[in-house]
């Protein structure tokens, strides 16, 4: 599904949140490896299940035409700095759910994009019918936590020793979820 833009400027950084586009797929695939390099907070170290442009542009088109996906950018002087993706589900049963997940260039941290990005998500849930979002965030990822606590997303459950990071220690990963009435 597609949203209408909106502008933001936050400390000096002046940013778009809008809809992805077919001609967002190669930044898309550049961006997501770099992201994903640049923090342990995410499912993936770099490189791994890699996404190409062709992928992305797949990805794009199919979210654009099912009502129950959403596809963000948030983009800086026409380049994309971070992305969110709302992804529903096809059997009837979890129908009423999407889950959510954010990334944002470490450059672009503290912008409140990730935040923007959530909030955007939100909206368009609320308003289209969507009662739970769902997320899964690293135990040590205080900020990502407390931002979802603030936006309505409660604690629902842990998946014990969930990760091995670069330290080769266990990590848990915390499930949250946000239900609409």
């Amino acid at each position: 599904m597609k949203i209408n833009k909106q502008e933001f400027n936050v400390q000096g950084v002046s940013y778009t949140i809008r809809s992805a586009m077919i001609q967002d797929a190669m930044n898309l695939s550049e961006i997501r490896v770099l992201i994903d390099g640049e923090t342990e907070n995410l499912d993936r170290e770099k490189g791994e299940a890699f996404i190409s442009t062709s992928g992305f542009e797949q990805l794009i088109k199919a979210d654009t035409e099912h009502a129950k996906n959403l596809f963000l950018v948030a983009v800086v002087h026409d380049k994309v700095v971070g992305f969110s993706r709302c992804e529903g589900h096809l059997l009837r049963r979890f129908a009423h759910k999407v889950e959510f997940g954010v990334c944002v260039l470490k450059d672009f941290w503290g912008y409140g994009i990730g935040t923007n990005l959530l909030k955007k998500s939100i909206s368009w849930a609320d308003s289209n019918g969507i009662q739970k979002m769902t997320l899964q965030v690293l135990e040590t990822n205080n900020k990502a936590i407390e931002l979802y606590k603030k936006h309505g997303f409660e604690i629902e459950g842990l998946l014990k020793n969930d990760k091995i990071l670069s330290d080769g220690q266990y990590y848990n990963t915390i499930i949250m979820g946000r239900f609409h009435n």
